[in-house]
C-alpha cells in the first residue's frame, strides 16, 4: 500500500482533494474507506470469536480437571461450541483476507497528495523558480559573419555521431545508434556525471541490473500507474528499467536502518527503456523522444524531517552538472497535474536548445516522502530500540543524456559544422573539438 490506513481514516478529505488536484478520480478514496470499515468490523468479529473459542477450550480443561467425563454432555457441549466458533472464524478470516487484498489494491491506486506549496493545476500552472545562463538565439554571428544554428540531428549527421536510420533498422524508431565521437560523448558524459556526484557530492556509485521484477516495479510506483510505459519480458515476468530509480530504490526493500545510517545517497548509471505510449507523432526528429537512452540517477534515503531540504540539495546537484557544461537552463516547480502520480513535490530542469528554440527536460527531482517507502517497507529506528518508522525517498536525474546531448550539439556547434567540446568533457574526449 502507499497511503497508510491511519492516514486514510484521519485525513480522508486531504487525500480526496489530493486526488482531485492530480486529476484522478476521488471516489476511489470513498471506496477504500468503506473497505477499511469492513476490514475493521471483520477483524473485530474474528477476534471476538477467537476469544470465545479460547474460553471454551479453557472451560473444557477446567471441567475435566473438576471431574467431568471427557465424553460427557458438559464437555461435549463445550467442544461443539468451540467447533462452531472455529467454523465461523474460518469463514470470517477468508472474507477478511479478500477484503484486505481489495483494499491493498485500491490503496496502490490512490495518488500521493502534493505538498501544500505545490501549485494546483495543469502544465500552465508550472512555476519558474530560477534560470541560469545565456539564452542563445538561433541566429548567430561569428567573426562578423551571420549564420543559423542547426538542429542537433543535422549537427550529428554532419559529424557522423548518431545513426538514426540504422538504429531503426536494427530495432525500430526511437532506438538511436551512437557512432564514433557520438559514442565517446556518451561515455564522457556518464563518466563526468558519476565522477562529480561520487567524488564531490559524496554519493555512492551503484551499477544496477537493467531488468527488475514486478515487486520492484510496484515498489516505486511504476505499477500500476506507469505499467503501459514499460517494456515487459512476459516469459520471465520481468520489466526493462525505465530509470535506475527502480532498481536502486529497491536495494533496501524490507530493510530497517539505524538512525546513524541515514542519509544514504546513491548515484547510478543505467540504460533506460520507455515505450512512450500515447506519444506517437511527437518529437520524431532527432533524439528528443526515444525509447532507449542513458541516464545517471541520484537516489536518496532520508529522515522525514530532512527530506524537504534534501530535495533542494538534490536539485542543486543536477544544476551543478548543467553549469559545468555551460548549458542555460531553468528550474520549474511542477503543478499537481503535471508532476506525476507518486511525487509529493517535483522540480524539472529544462535546458535551452537554440537549434530547435525549445526548452528540453533533462532532469526531474522529486520527493516522494513516505509513499514509496510504505510500498517497500523501508524503515529506520529514530533511536536504538525504538519502533521503526518509514524513511523518505527522493530521486533526480543527474542527468538524462539524450536531451543533454541534443543541447550540447545545438549550443556548441560552430558555423563550419564542427563541435566545440565543453571544457569538463575534454579530458574524457581526448580533445577540445569534433570536426568533419
Amino acid at each position: 500500500m502507499s497511503i497508510g490506513l491511519a492516514r486514510l481514516r484521519e485525513e480522508p478529505e486531504r487525500i480526496r482533494q489530493g486526488a482531485i488536484d492530480k486529476g484522478e478520480d476521488p471516489s476511489i478514496v470513498d471506496v477504500a474507506l468503506t473497505l477499511e470499515g469492513k476490514r475493521r468490523q471483520l477483524l473485530g468479529d474474528s477476534e471476538s470469536l477467537k476469544a470465545e473459542r479460547n474460553a471454551a477450550s479453557r472451560q473444557i480443561g477446567e471441567a475435566i480437571h473438576a471431574g467431568a467425563a471427557p465424553a460427557g454432555p458438559e464437555v461435549a457441549a463445550l467442544r461443539q461450541a468451540s467447533v462452531e466458533a472455529g467454523a465461523k472464524i474460518e469463514k470470517i478470516d477468508a472474507e477478511l483476507a479478500e477484503t484486505e487484498s481489495q483494499l491493498e489494491e485500491l490503496l496502490l491506486r490512490i495518488p500521493n497528495p502534493a505538498d501544500p506549496d505545490v501549485p494546483v493545476g495543469d502544465a500552465s500552472a508550472n512555476r519558474t523558480v530560477r534560470t541560469w545562463g545565456e539564452i542563445l538565439p538561433k541566429e548567430a554571428k561569428s567573426d562578423g559573419v551571420a549564420w543559423t544554428r542547426r538542429p542537433h540531428w543535422e549537427v550529428a549527421e554532419g559529424l557522423r555521431m548518431i545513426d538514426l536510420e540504422r538504429g531503426a533498422k536494427i530495432t525500430g524508431s526511437g532506438f538511436p545508434v551512437y557512432t564514433g565521437p557520438g559514442s565517446r560523448l556518451q561515455r564522457a558524459l556518464i563518466d563526468f556525471m558519476l565522477d562529480v556526484h561520487t567524488t564531490e557530492h559524496g554519493m555512492t556509485e551503484i551499477w544496477p541490473p537493467a531488468l527488475v521484477n514486478a515487486a520492484s516495479a510496484r515498489g516505486t510506483g511504476q505499477i500500476p500507474d506507469k505499467e503501459d510505459l514499460m517494456y515487459v519480458v512476459p516469459r520471465d515476468d520481468l520489466y526493462l528499467v525505465p530509470t535506475a530509480e527502480v532498481p536502486v530504490t529497491n536495494l533496501h526493500r524490507d530493510e530497517i536502518f539505524e538512525a546513524d545510517q541515514l542519509p544514504i545517497r546513491y548515484a547510478a548509471y543505467s540504460p533506460c527503456f520507455r515505450r512512450e505510449a500515447g506519444a506517437a507523432g511527437k518529437d520524431t526528429r532527432g533524439i528528443l523522444r526515444v525509447h532507449q537512452f542513458d541516464k545517471v540517477e541520484m537516489v536518496f534515503f532520508e529522515k522525514p524531517e530532512a527530506s524537504a531540504e534534501a530535495l533542494e540539495w538534490l536539485t542543486g546537484r543536477a544544476e551543478v552538472i548543467l553549469q559545468r557544461l555551460g548549458l542555460a537552463y531553468r528550474v520549474l516547480l511542477m503543478a499537481t497535474k503535471d508532476m506525476g502520480f507518486v511525487q509529493a513535490k517535483k522540480y524539472d530542469l529544462e535546458v535551452w536548445a537554440p537549434g530547435v528554440e525549445r526548452w528540453l527536460e533533462v532532469s526531474s527531482c522529486s520527493n516522494f516522502r513516505d509513499y514509496q517507502a510504505r510500498r517497500m517497507a523501508i524503515r529506520y529506528r529514530p533511536e536504538p530500540g525504538a519502533k521503526p518508522e518509514l524513511v523518505h525517498t527522493l530521486n533526480g536525474s543527474g542527468l538524462a543524456l539524450a536531451r543533454t546531448v541534443a543541447a550540447i550539439l545545438e549550443t556548441y556547434q560552430g558555423a563550419d559544422g564542427s563541435l566545440l567540446v565543453p571544457e569538463p568533457l575534454r579530458p574524457y574526449m581526448r580533445g577540445d573539438r569534433i570536426e568533419k
